[in-house]
C-alpha cells in the first residue's frame, strides 16, 4: 500500500505544479501581448516611408556581410557596450564615495 500512496501522492503534485506552471505562462503570454500591443500602439503613424526604406536597406546591407565584416561589426557593438558598461560602474563608484563623505 505504500507504494502505491507514494505514486498517487507523487502524482497529485504533478498535477498541481503543472496547473501553476500554466497559470504563469498564462500570464506572461498576456503580458507579452499587451506589451507588443502597446508598442504597436506607440509607433503607429511614425513609420515613414523613408524609415521603412532606410530599415530595409539596413536589413538587406547585413544580410549581404561577409562573414568577417558581421564579426567584425559584433565586435564592435560589444566593445561599445563593455564601455558603456565600464562608465556605469565608474559612475556608480563615484556615488558610492559621495556617499560615503557624507
Amino acid at each position: 500500500m505504500g507504494l502505491i500512496a507514494f505514486f498517487k501522492k507523487a502524482f497529485r503534485d504533478m498535477k498541481e505544479s503543472a496547473k501553476a506552471q500554466h497559470e504563469v505562462d498564462k500570464a506572461e503570454l498576456a503580458a507579452a501581448k499587451a506589451e507588443a500591443r502597446a508598442n504597436f500602439e506607440e509607433n503607429r503613424g511614425h513609420n515613414t516611408y523613408a524609415r521603412a526604406k532606410a530599415d530595409a536597406k539596413k536589413s538587406w546591407d547585413d544580410a549581404h556581410m561577409s562573414p568577417a565584416e558581421r564579426e567584425a561589426r559584433v565586435q564592435e557593438e560589444r566593445d561599445a557596450r563593455i564601455e558603456a558598461a565600464n562608465a556605469r560602474v565608474e559612475e556608480a563608484n563615484a556615488r558610492t564615495e559621495a556617499a560615503k563623505k557624507k
